[in-house]
C-alpha cells in the first residue's frame, strides 16, 4: 500500500486542510481553535466544570489546564469553585465572551459551510455521519 493511500495519511491531509480554514479566523477573535471549542462548550451550558469540559471535548487535564490558564489570561473565562463540593473548579463565561459569542459562532459556521462546499448536500450528510460514527 502507498503511503498516500493509508487512512492516516489521508486523514492527517484533510486534518491539515480544514485547520488551514479554521485558524485564521479563530486568530481574527483572539482565540486558538481549542479555545473557540472551549467557549462552545461554555455557550451551550456556562458553569460546567473543568472535568465536563474534558470529557465534552476529549481532551486530558493536563492540556485543558493549560488552555483554560491562558483564557483567564485573556479575559475570556472565569473560574469558581463549586458551593457545595470546593474540589470542583467551574468555568463561567466572561462578558468578553459573551459578547463575542454570535460573531464567533457566525464565523464558525460560515467555515464550516465553507469547508464543506466541496460536497453535494447528501455526500456532505454522509461524509459528517461517517467521521462522527469513526470517532466512537
Amino acid at each position: 500500500m502507498l503511503y498516500e493511500d493509508t487512512i492516516i495519511f489521508v486523514i492527517a491531509k484533510a486534518n491539515q486542510r480544514v485547520y488551514s480554514k479554521f485558524k485564521p479566523m479563530f486568530l481574527r477573535h483572539g482565540l486558538t481553535p481549542t479555545q473557540a471549542l472551549v467557549l462552545n462548550a461554555l455557550y451551550q451550558n456556562d458553569g460546567l466544570s473543568i472535568g465536563e469540559i474534558g470529557n465534552q471535548l476529549v481532551l486530558d487535564s493536563a492540556t485543558l489546564s493549560g488552555v483554560l490558564e491562558r483564557m483567564v489570561d485573556g479575559g475570556w473565562i472565569a473560574k469558581d469553585t463549586h458551593d457545595e463540593d470546593r474540589r470542583i473548579t467551574k468555568i463561567y463565561l466572561t462578558k468578553k465572551a459573551v459578547s463575542a459569542r454570535d460573531a464567533l459562532l457566525n464565523d464558525i459556521e460560515a467555515t464550516h459551510r465553507e469547508v464543506l462546499s466541496i460536497f453535494k448536500p447528501e455526500e456532505r450528510l454522509l461524509f459528517e455521519r461517517m467521521l462522527k460514527d469513526s470517532g466512537k
